[in-house]
């Protein structure tokens, strides 16, 4: 087949490779469906080389081992054979985009993916692909400053969630970007397992166990993507100094966001609404700041145990919760900084000098609740008028007031809280 050695060819592989230079011989490839078809022209094609795709069906699996960029336009098919992952991507500067990936194998022991990126593959980019019916979207497997952008990710819906692999899982991958993705059907949408300096930004996530799942990474953005019917939204452990912002969590079924070990964060702008058990559950978290978020309509605002210290709460709205705090400990913690606190749906108060924070403290759990969380039994005498005296006997006398959660300065009115992005039409990847 003739090498079409054509200036647009090389201007645009420049471009799709993000600004890297190639050889002055790359040429554009039309390559044709049918068997073997794109196996035989990887082989042949030399560094730099654009391979347009026909419309139609190409055989898999196939591994790139010099910088190519391999084009569908939306029409191609790449079907793997059932084992090992679809596509391997074992060089440096490699685009993958426009295509249907399909048919990996099921080993999670090789992580079996559409797409994996292995170490040698620096500054890959798969974009604006459909990768459908596999076992791990894409793996992302030691590559520095990769890109994952604008893609659909469904996993094996014939398998059980814990069965499934994840939507895209990333490892030592320094300077990783994933961005514009829509995520659905696998295990978690993203799990990171030791990797830094990453960013996850403005992705859909659907129908998972979690939607981004931090293990043990340090550094990272997780920002302005969308979660809803995920058990969980954002489940964040054993990292630090992460920055978590503009997300939404809808109708997740347990926590819209969970800090498990988790230090140094700040967590701001987030939206959680009608998480099924807690909007925010925090667990041996420590000096994080979490300030202009709107926790609503979960049974739990936000559960903080475990040896949480020096957490910064202000500015946060928590609106009809059934419980606002949950907090078991007996230190007395304030949540308000710099004279400003949070707003906080059930207390009423007056502003007598109208400067915006209520004339009275908050305190979101009296000795009661301690009870009740400590002897779940005692809930049969929930509503007896013993109970109900000793509860107006604490609002008339604070001092018997138990060790806790206090607002010293909570705001009269909810902050001003701009849709997050990802709460608007946000649809993510090729869907």
């Amino acid at each position: 087949m003739s090498r079409a050695r054509t200036c647009l060819g090389i201007a645009l592989a420049a471009g799709l490779a993000g600004g890297s230079f190639l050889p002055a011989g790359a040429a554009e490839l039309a390559v044709p469906a049918g068997a073997g078809a794109l196996r035989d022209m990887i082989e042949r094609a030399q560094d730099g080389d654009i391979l347009r795709l026909a419309p139609g069906q190409y055989e898999g699996p196939v591994v790139v081992t010099r910088p190519l960029s391999i084009l569908g336009n939306g029409a191609a098919t790449v079907t793997g054979s059932g084992r090992g992952s679809v596509i391997t991507v074992d060089a440096p500067d490699v685009v993958i985009s426009g295509l249907t990936v399909t048919g990996s194998g099921l080993s999670h022991e090789t992580i079996d993916a559409g797409v994996k990126l292995t170490e040698k593959a620096l500054r890959a980019r798969v974009e604006n692909n459909r990768i459908l019916d596999n076992l791990v979207g894409v793996d992302v497997h030691g590559p520095h400053d990769a890109r994952v952008i604008g893609n659909l990710i469904e996993g094996r819906q014939d398998l059980r969630v814990n069965e499934r692999g994840n939507g895209l899982y990333v490892w030592n991958s320094p300077g990783l970007v994933a961005e514009g993705n829509t995520v659905r059907f696998g295990r978690d949408g993203v799990f990171v397992n030791t990797s830094s300096n990453n960013t996850f930004r403005n992705n859909r996530f659907e129908h998972l166990r979690f939607a981004v799942h931090y293990m043990y990474g340090n550094d990272g953005t997780v920002e302005g993507n969308f979660s809803s019917g995920n058990d969980i939204g954002y489940a964040l452990m054993f990292s630090g100094r992460l920055t978590v912002k503009g997300n939404v969590s809808l109708d997740d079924r347990n926590h819209g966001l969970m800090l498990n070990y988790v230090n140094d964060a700040e967590i701001s702008g987030n939206l959680v609404r009608g998480g099924g058990e807690k909007c925010l559950f925090m667990y041996n978290a420590n000096k994080n700041m979490v300030s202009g978020n709107r926790f609503e309509r979960c049974q739990i605002g936000v559960h903080f145990t475990a040896g949480s210290e020096r957490n910064t709460f202000a500015g946060n709205a928590f609106i009809a919760n059934r419980t606002q705090v949950k907090y078991v400990g007996t230190r007395n913690l304030d949540w308000s900084t710099g004279g400003k606190g949070n707003f906080w749906s059930d207390h009423p108060a007056f502003d007598a000098n109208a400067d915006g924070i209520a004339d009275t403290v908050y305190r979101p759990n009296d000795m009661m609740d301690h009870i009740l969380w400590t002897q779940p039994a005692a809930r049969l005498l929930a509503g007896s008028p013993a109970v109900q005296l000793i509860r107006w006997t604490q609002t008339q006398f604070p001092a018997l007031l138990p060790g806790g959660i206090v607002d010293s300065a909570p705001l009269m009115h909810a902050p001003a809280f701009p849709e997050p992005q990802a709460a608007a039409a946000n649809t993510g990847g090729r869907g």
